[in-house]
């Protein structure tokens, strides 16, 4: 039997704990890497991407020749750089005369290839090709919103197997609470037909409407492309299925005299001890015992007069 080594050093140990499973988990890191050939178009649309996406993206500027998705034997390398970089996406660009300035997005689930989509670029337009006012460009670790429009994102299937894969593309990491201050651009991806999407990025002006919500006005700027859908593939039943396992919550500990109810929501019990009232000392200041000792004090005064008249009687 294998003996399990265990990291010797603080940092191997905390890098370890990063990479391993968790029940929340974290923004997904995103591999960018090109192919033996590639066109002065697609080197920008890669660079590109890893501008809108630095904080949670590595860049790979050699070329792989022995990357090869949608063959067998030629997903290996993408694999080993998902393990070695611990990135979950990856966008490959490459070109040829069959498919010219191809992106492949991809994601990877234990570092195996889970699924791909193929897409050609055409119609691109880069950043500084859009003239708008610099003050309005979106500040890095922004939240973008996602706008999908178009009503084969629901009907057609390669449309939405990519939205899929651009929602996890784009969206960054999955938070509970966000500041508004902080939402200021947007990505618009629009179905043109059944292969073609049309995908541009927006900032977001904010003018008086008279209300307390403001009227939003969107301004491009950029990039912007079309995608053409060509290829994609489908994870398996079985791994989709490993995939979407849940981890259940830690057990908590029973807590004794709590109960839960799905209307009353959370309720307790409480046991108070009898209580012997007659045993009780009462306090000397309490205004019922000073009350009896005026009557008291009253009762015995007319007891001496009456004893005192009988005196005198006899």
């Amino acid at each position: 039997m294998l003996k399990a080594k265990t990291p010797k050093y603080g940092r191997v140990k905390r890098e370890l704990d990063k990479r391993a499973p968790k029940l929340v988990e974290t923004g997904k890191k995103t591999l960018i890497l090109q192919g033996t050939k590639t066109s002065n178009v697609l080197n920008t649309v890669l660079s590109e991407i890893y501008h809108l996406k630095r904080d949670n993206a590595i860049r790979y500027t050699r070329k792989n020749d022995s990357i090869r998705p949608f063959e067998s034997g030629g997903e290996t390398s993408l694999e080993f750089f998902s393990m070695k970089t611990d990135c979950s996406m990856f966008v490959y660009g490459s070109t040829s005369k069959k498919r010219p300035d191809n992106l492949v997005i991809g994601r990877t689930y234990d570092h195996h290839i889970y699924d791909l989509i193929e897409v050609g670029v055409e119609n691109f337009k880069r950043m500084d090709s859009f003239t708008y006012d610099k003050k309005l460009a979106p500040q890095a670790g922004s939240k973008p919103f996602i706008v999908f429009s178009g009503e084969a994102f629901e009907s057609v299937d390669e449309l939405k197997h990519l939205k899929e894969v651009l929602l996890e593309l784009l969206r960054g990491e999955v938070v509970d609470n966000l500041n508004l201050a902080g939402l200021g651009r947007v990505y618009v991806c629009t179905a043109i037909s059944s292969n073609r999407v049309f995908l541009t990025h927006c900032a977001m002006r904010l003018k008086k409407s008279g209300t307390i919500v403001p009227r939003i006005e969107l301004v491009e700027i950029g990039p912007s492309m079309d995608f053409v859908v060509r290829r994609h593939r489908l994870p398996n039943e079985s791994l989709k299925k490993e995939a979407m396992k849940t981890a259940k919550d830690k057990l908590h500990k029973k807590i004794k005299n709590v109960s839960k109810d799905a209307l009353q929501g959370k309720l307790g019990k409480i046991y108070v001890p009898d209580q012997k009232v007659g045993e009780m000392v009462l306090p000397n200041k309490a205004k019922g015992v000073k009350r009896e000792r005026r009557e008291a004090k009253v009762k015995n005064s007319n007891n001496e007069r009456a004893s005192k008249k009988q005196k005198e009687d006899s």
